[in-house]
């Protein structure tokens, strides 16, 4: 994506990299030139969080198939990205939004990010991801798992077998080993305090994460920060000299430790608890007040591609909502495949996400 990653999906080391390219591919000095706006313009604005990546060639498919350019607003974590639309509602920073999710989805809809649209491949997607039923005010595009991740060679080296549930984060083997994100500017963050409450209950995943800190968790703003700079299991974490060897990304974060290793490692460096999973859905929507509905559209209309999905899994590092999107190989491999994921109804999400956090940030933060 996720949600990695993410989903992950996740501004991982080879996501980061195709970010770049894109972010060139999607410049002012393209198609329309500086022209970004109105609806004869030949530039499309997509506001997205910094994880957001695609290979410059699929870019470039898009322009030649519609005429548009993109233009990519990266706005920081997802958490950030959505509260940051909802600020400049009035005045969208662009045309289409992408990397709302399942777990903050009630908030973009309550504040009327979005305007409605139906997009040409809807009927390839589960009807089980299409979240805002008829409405149509959001397109599923990607899902992943956000769990936590450990490093091999630190539970190998210390003869200790790595956590696989919610229960084992709690005890003492795996004091001050866990780096987590805010779930106030963080996605995979929420995620994760919404898993611990589906497993554990309304009120007992208090307790859950008051144990949770006595044990050492520490907490970071972002979900870079946590991989890239604390988790010492991702090439990213080892050059910063990360010391914890337990983070919250996604169940697709191990493919990207591996792609372009050779010779290609029996398996990745990094492992995932499944027993710690949440599911979740991101999502793009066309902004309201758009000043280029018909680019945004189109650009809505390519992100469920076929071309646009099967290049997902190697760029954000997450599962394509197509039923007939092919997954390469390597992703398949090295991903892990949860087959029971906590999850929640988003009307419960939507009734209680702000309560849970609100009492989240007392226990953890104070």
């Amino acid at each position: 994506m996720k949600t990695t990653a993410l989903r992950a999906v996740g501004a991982l080391v080879a996501a980061g990299a195709a970010a770049s390219v894109l972010a060139a591919c999607g410049s002012d000095s393209g198609g329309g030139g500086d022209k970004a706006a109105g609806s004869g313009s030949k530039t499309v604005t997509l506001v997205s969080h910094d994880s957001f990546a695609a290979s410059k060639s699929v870019l470039a498919e898009f322009t030649k198939e519609t005429g548009y350019t993109v233009k990519v607003l990266r706005g920081g974590d997802a958490g950030a990205a959505v509260n940051q639309a909802v600020l400049t509602k009035d005045h969208p920073r662009g045309d289409v939004f992408f990397g709302v999710d399942n777990t903050l989805l009630s908030r973009a809809l309550d504040n009327g990010l979005f305007t409605s649209y139906t997009a040409k491949d809807l009927g390839q997607v589960p009807a089980d991801l299409q979240l805002d039923g008829s409405r149509h005010r959001v397109t599923p595009i990607d899902s992943g798992d956000v769990c936590v991740n450990y490093d091999r060679a630190y539970f190998t080296a210390h003869h200790l077998a790595p956590p696989q549930t919610f229960a084992d984060l709690v005890k003492p083997a795996y004091k001050d080993l866990l780096v987590t994100e805010n779930v106030s500017t963080s996605s995979p963050g929420l995620a994760f305090l919404l898993g611990s409450a589906a497993t554990y209950g309304d009120t007992k995943w208090q307790d859950y994460w008051k144990q949770l800190k006595a044990n050492g968790v520490e907490v970071v703003d972002s979900w870079e920060q946590a991989y890239n700079d604390r988790f010492s299991g991702s090439s990213a974490g080892k050059q910063a000299k990360g010391d914890r060897p337990l983070v919250v990304s996604y169940a697709s974060s191990p493919p990207a430790e591996v792609v372009g290793v050779s010779p290609a490692p029996a398996q990745s460096p990094v492992g995932v608890a499944t027993g710690t999973c949440f599911r979740q859905i991101e999502f793009a929507g066309l902004l309201h007040n758009a000043k280029n509905p018909a680019g945004g559209k189109a650009l809505i209309d390519f992100m469920l591609s076929r071309t646009f999905q099967q290049d997902m899994p190697l760029q954000m590092y997450v599962d394509p909502v197509r039923g007939d999107a092919v997954e390469p190989p390597v992703f398949v491999k090295y991903g892990a495949k949860v087959e029971h994921p906590a999850t929640l109804p988003p009307d419960t999400i939507a009734a209680k996400r702000d309560e849970w956090v609100q009492a989240w940030n007392g226990i953890v933060l104070k």
